[in-house]
């Protein structure tokens, strides 16, 4: 059961009430070996690297400098390492909603791999056969949004690229099929919020951010 609860089914409805999250602050886990070699990871439950240790610690003296009410994490080891290594580990709660994208027959394989049996496959537009569809990703992340559009303040969340790309485009209102244009790299720091001039239009604030450069709250 996702520790948001199972009741949110339209993040939208909550936009605006005071119990919005003012940010959103998306991280994605640090590297891996199979994010160095375009494997597709899903459900892998694959360890850091070295370097991807150390580019995660980096993040600790950003994310230090903001104040979170809530810290969720994916339960997949890459994710909550990362959030140990960023310094939040003590004040994170596992969601399962924020699992990567289910790869199914597709896990461990490249894009061109699966482009070789299956010509011109885009995961943001066909899905996975054996693993989720682009329309049961989307009914997660809008689960997820629905979910924290019912706590306050600043919420962190430590998770994994391909689903924290359709958590951004679902977030604005597009449909998961756009987070094909969301690039985001390992061990990156995003912000979904409100456009500066209307607090009811959600807006991403920052993408893809290093650690030297991401601001925030």
């Amino acid at each position: 059961m996702p520790w948001l609860g199972s009741n949110a089914t339209d993040h939208k409805l909550a936009i605006g009430v005071p119990f919005m999250p003012m940010q959103i602050i998306l991280v994605r886990h640090g590297e891996t070996l199979w994010s160095l070699t375009g494997q597709h990871t899903g459900r892998t439950d694959l360890a850091l690297t070295e370097n991807g240790e150390a580019r995660a610690s980096r993040l600790r003296p950003l994310l230090q400098k903001m104040r979170f009410e809530h810290v969720l994490t994916s339960p997949l080891r890459r994710a909550r390492r990362t959030c140990e290594l960023a310094g939040l580990g003590s004040a994170a709660r596992i969601e399962p909603d924020l699992r990567e994208w289910d790869y199914g027959d597709y896990e461990g394989l490249t894009t061109r791999e699966i482009c070789a049996s299956r010509p011109g496959w885009n995961v943001f537009q066909d899905g996975c056969p054996g693993g989720e569809s682009v329309a049961q990703v989307s009914q997660r992340a809008d689960r997820l949004l629905a979910g924290l559009s019912r706590l306050g303040g600043n919420v962190a969340l430590f998770s994994h690229g391909q689903f924290l790309r359709a958590v951004a485009a679902r977030w604005v209102g597009l449909a998961v099929s756009e987070g094909q244009h969301l690039a985001l790299d390992t061990a990156s720091v995003s912000i979904l919020g409100f456009e500066q001039h209307n607090g009811s239009i959600p807006a991403i604030c920052v993408w893809n951010s290093g650690s030297d450069t991401a601001s925030g709250p």
